[in-house]
């Protein structure tokens, strides 16, 4: 924690420091936020890069539909439904300020192999450096089918590499799997948040995992260092990586094309607002770029977190990024929403963003309990505490005075980043606690 004088000196700085300090839902909007056209170019990525990047899961989808049978129905490429939610946009009551809009969710929750939104940039990334191995290997070639990467002798190869991950458990779930499937020596650095059916799974594939009492900062520096004294070992960075953020921003172009077979209009009478969880920021961060690169200036994106963990706040707010932690100014990055529970952000995502991303909003446990259980009861959908952060979003948005004009007309998406994994009896406790406390609300 600082000194109490350089907190004081904060505070006086940033007056919302104060609020963060407080534990207390609020929202802030971006007053640095760009045309797309300029802010894009803060990212030093391009259109051509998420191209490129869905081209190679391209190349890989028959090796998916080989070695991942349930990615078969859809022709091996992982990618989740979008689904209307009108029993939920009603259970919310948010119909008073959506008169003509429609609230729909964005099921990564339901996403095949690791069932989170990590399965896009973690698996990604493995299968990259997986491509990059062959080639140079000679095992592979342009124009080859990507299933022979399932033969024994190919992972034979794989296996004398290494690939390592510090994760709070979904980043760890998509890079453990992918990575023994295709032979690597993988190795999960976990935080002590992490969920222990979640090291349990990854230890049924044949993943090392490497537990830690302390946070998600921890477990990753600790992955790092693992990496670095093993030449052998390629170390998957969560705060920096451009192949994960890639591998999320492919989200955005796909979600076009769903939304355009649904018949959902995106353009200026049309805003789209888009609500994602977001934890050290590289999953909200790369599916935010993709979605700019789609839509342009007609979405809008939302990052929801945590009240105990406000870091990409904290960070975009100061300025600062990954140069303050929440800890710093004596918020505990304690929260049941394990996959949002990171200390310090990404500075890469968050000075490639910062003016990109339309606000930022807050939701305490206890509020994301009720979120997961009204949903359970409405749509009959179980999301995992970190995947219903987005529904927090939706009401700051309703009440900023600059989205007024064609509120009645938006789309309201809401990133359902995980869950479909989670032990029946732990998503059962979790509907359970949720209801209680809905039932307490209500007496």
């Amino acid at each position: 924690m600082l000194p109490t004088p350089a907190i004081a000196a904060l505070r006086e700085k940033f007056p919302l420091i104060t609020e963060l300090m407080a534990l207390q839902p609020l929202s802030w909007f971006n007053p640095r936020i760009a045309p797309a056209a300029e802010g894009l170019k803060d990212v030093g990525l391009t259109a051509d890069d998420v191209a490129d990047a869905s081209a190679r899961l391209a190349r890989f989808a028959p090796y998916l539909a080989k070695a991942f049978p349930e990615t078969q129905a859809g022709g091996g490429v992982i990618e989740s439904p979008v689904v209307p939610l009108p029993a939920m946009q009603a259970a919310l009551g948010l119909a008073s300020g959506m008169t003509s809009g429609q609230l729909w969710l964005k099921q990564d929750s339901h996403l095949p192999i690791s069932g989170s939104i990590k399965a896009r940039g973690g698996i990604y990334e493995v299968l990259k450096h997986a491509e990059m191995l062959a080639l140079d290997a000679g095992l592979l070639k342009e124009g080859d089918d990507y299933s022979l990467l399932a033969s024994d002798a190919v992972r034979a190869f794989f296996g004398q590499y290494a690939i390592a991950v510090g994760s709070t458990g979904n980043l760890g779930l998509s890079i453990g799997i992918m990575s023994a499937r295709l032979g690597f020596r993988a190795t999960v650095h976990m935080s002590a948040d992490a969920r222990q059916w979640k090291k349990d799974k990854l230890r049924s594939h044949g993943v090392t995992v490497v537990e830690y009492a302390t946070d998600y900062s921890v477990a990753v520096e600790a992955g790092r260092k693992q990496a670095e004294g093993d030449p052998t070992c390629h170390f998957v960075d969560d705060e920096n990586s451009h192949d994960l953020f890639l591998g999320y921003a492919v989200a955005g172009q796909r979600l076009k094309a769903q939304f355009a077979a649904a018949g959902v209009a995106v353009d200026e009478e049309h805003p789209l607002f888009v609500y994602l969880p977001c934890g050290v920021g590289g999953g909200p961060g790369g599916v935010a770029f993709g979605l700019k690169l789609a839509f342009g200036d007609f979405v809008h994106c939302v990052f929801v977190e945590p009240t105990h963990s406000p870091c990409m706040l904290l960070g975009v707010h100061t300025g600062l990024h990954e140069g303050i932690s929440v800890q710093e100014i004596g918020i505990d990055n304690l929260t049941a929403a394990d996959g949002l529970a990171v200390g310090r952000p990404s500075g890469f995502v968050g000075r490639a963003m910062q003016r990109l991303i339309d606000g930022y909003a807050t939701v305490t446990d206890e509020e994301l309990y009720r979120l997961l259980a009204t949903l359970e009861q409405t749509q009959g959908l179980r999301l995992e505490p970190s995947a219903v952060a987005g529904f927090a979003g939706i009401n700051p948005v309703l009440a900023a005075p600059q989205y007024r004009q064609h509120l009645d007309k938006a789309t309201h998406l809401v990133w359902g980043t995980g869950g479909s994994m989670v032990p029946a009896q732990e998503m059962a406790a979790y509907v359970a606690r949720g209801r209680a406390l809905l039932a307490a609300g209500a007496a």
